[in-house]
């Protein structure tokens, strides 16, 4: 047995509530460029970048032997590559269109050159922080407004935004090969952080060209990252193209989940891999996994009860503090199992459902067809005056209420149970962010969901209409299939 010591890099909170960073460094080695030396030259680059340098380290296991390093310098010049899109290219793999601005000209400018709707973000964020997605000029305007007050040491990024559907990837590379347990797919589109989207394996809307595409991209990029571990992808299908969003040579919060689902151990054979073990002779082959008879689907939880004052929207910036697992036979079970698991309360056969929208200009054509499958449903729609109107245009019924800056009237609806769902995608300007935030916490009391995506809304539809139920579902033995 081959022992190997590791690395732990800690930042705690003391008694007197400050920060205390600890590393721990006894890595002896006879090699100039150290294990040490290595982490101290990238803690104190991503210092000086903005970054929180204890929670980038996380994750890697260093070991003496300088063989199992990936030089810093041979990881920056391929960090710049990325940048220019020279590797991308090299691969034949594209990427939404984008530019770096240090300006409110320069923002307004690239902006009107890429076509609204746009992407607007720090250079080095985590977590989605300080994300948002611009329709038009003013939402331009109040973004770089926030973000210049602060200062700026990093070009903001400005990129074209595409609603396509997102996927996601984890990949183990040993250098030379790769697996890749599984794809997930996103039920929200692109736009909502991937920590907040229900995620499903294996993915349900694909075909097998595209999955293929997505299999050979994943293995060109692990392979030239030079990565010995764990990589994670995250990509984007809009207009039937495959754009790559992210890649990560580190662990994502889907390891766990796509290990349990797959049988795939994958901490357990990235970190053989890390100390010099080949995919190959660990007994799960290389390429795709093989995909399993059953559905598993990741819901995420959030825990805006304890959080009174948060704002619930969903967006780039991630929110969720938890996530359930949902195993079923199809997609549609598995989901009936997460979302009940997380927190969404689904109506019993026969019961009265109201819904209540109010949605975004944007959203007023998309919103038709969510419409007419609650009321196809059974479900008595309601709607704040602009919504209604949108939705009249069908003749479908629906009752028209104020809107949601008259808490009072709102209040009322909400307490005398009519409504059981909350669909909103309203704008939450300055001004009405403080009326959202009240009408959520005044959901969250009543025990009434509210959905601020209209992909996840039209995923509740369809678990409504599939008629699942605690007494129609059964459990899934993973372990014997």
């Amino acid at each position: 047995m081959r022992a190997y010591e590791t690395v732990k890099l800690e930042r705690r909170c003391t008694m007197n509530g400050k920060m205390d960073e600890t590393r721990h460094f006894q890595l002896p080695t006879e090699e100039p460029e150290s294990a040490a030396e290595i982490i101290e030259v990238v803690y104190q680059a991503l210092k000086a970048k903005g970054h929180d340098p204890i929670m980038q380290l996380v994750g890697y296991i260093i070991s003496g032997d300088p063989t199992y390093i990936t030089s810093y310098n041979n990881a920056r010049a391929l960090i710049r590559r990325l940048e220019r899109d020279e590797l991308l290219e090299e691969f034949s793999i594209r990427r939404p269109k984008g530019a770096g601005v240090r300006t409110l000209e320069e923002a307004l400018s690239a902006a009107e050159t890429l076509g609204y709707p746009v992407l607007l973000r720090p250079s080095y964020v985590i977590g989605g922080q300080n994300m948002t997605i611009a329709h038009q000029p003013y939402d331009v305007k109040r973004y770089m407004a926030r973000i210049l007050a602060g200062g700026i040491d990093n070009p903001v990024l400005v990129d074209k935004y595409m609603p396509g559907v997102e996927l996601e990837v984890d990949v183990i590379s040993d250098g030379t090969d790769v697996l890749i347990p599984g794809v997930m797919e996103h039920i929200e589109r692109a736009g909502v952080h991937s920590g907040d989207s229900i995620a499903v394996y294996p993915p349900y809307n694909i075909n097998d060209r595209m999955l293929q595409t997505i299999v050979e991209s994943s293995t060109k990029l692990a392979l030239a990252l030079g990565t010995k571990g764990l990589v994670n992808i995250q990509y984007l299908i809009y207009g039937g193209e495959l754009y790559v969003i992210e890649v990560n040579p580190r662990a994502s919060r889907t390891i766990p989940y796509i290990s349990k689902v797959t049988g795939v151990p994958m901490v357990d054979l990235a970190s053989r891999v890390m100390i010099g073990q080949k995919l190959k002779e660990l007994g799960y082959g290389t390429g795709l996994y093989k995909t399993p008879p059953y559905c598993a689907v990741k819901v995420p939880v959030f825990s805006f009860e304890k959080l009174t004052d948060a704002n619930s929207y969903l967006s780039p910036e991630m929110k969720s503090t938890g996530e359930v697992l949902g195993i079923g036979k199809d997609m549609a079970e598995a989901l009936f199992k997460g979302l009940v698991s997380s927190g969404i309360r689904l109506p019993h056969p026969g019961e009265e459902t109201g819904v209540l929208l109010s949605v975004d200009e944007y959203d007023y054509f998309e919103v038709l067809a969510l419409a007419r499958k609650f009321s196809d449903l059974g479900c008595r729609l309601y709607a704040t005056s602009g919504t209604a109107a949108a939705i009249s245009t069908l003749g479908i019924p629906v009752q028209t209420v104020e809107d949601i800056h008259e808490m009072s009237a709102t209040a009322a609806l909400l307490e005398s149970g009519a409504i059981h769902y909350i669909v909103y995608t309203g704008a939450l300007l300055d001004s009405t962010l403080d009326d959202y935030i009240a009408l959520h916490r005044k959901a969250l009391l009543l025990n009434i969901a509210c959905l601020t995506s209209l992909d996840t809304a039209n995923a509740l539809a369809d678990i409504i209409a599939s008629r699942y139920n605690q007494m129609n579902t059964e459990l899934v033995d993973i372990n014997h299939m």
